[in-house]
């Protein structure tokens, strides 16, 4: 699945946000409890408390963006297992996130940081 943009960066809000909040209430939870910039290029996703429904903000250079995904059926597994306000995800992460898998329970193999192999 290809995406919609090129991030620099993938970021969940860790708790569920009311989701009558649209680009000014979303960029004002990003820029004060996340810590970050909204401004960046970063994709920062955020779910409601039923775990049906995801928005998505990001700023394209010319200004921000919102992206909604309501599920009929199903919920999105949300990570549980973070400390902080948000999570850094990889586009990887994100693809199974969207497709349901639990991103905590699925591993790749390790990467390995090497200076010659002989």
């Amino acid at each position: 699945m290809k995406m919609f943009v090129d991030p620099s960066a993938i970021y969940l809000h860790r708790h569920p946000v009311d989701f009558r909040k649209s680009i000014n209430g979303l960029s004002v939870i990003v820029d004060e409890q996340m810590a970050m910039s909204s401004l960046s290029g970063a994709l920062f996703v955020f779910c409601n408390k039923q775990r049906d429904k995801l928005k998505v903000l990001y700023w394209d250079q010319t200004g921000f963006c919102l992206w909604y995904k309501r599920l009929e059926k199903d919920r999105f597994v949300w990570p549980k297992r973070f400390s902080g306000s948000s999570i850094e995800l990889s586009e990887r992460q994100w693809q199974w996130l969207l497709e349901g898998f639990d991103i905590e329970k699925i591993k790749g193999h390790q990467a390995v940081n090497c200076r010659a192999i002989w």
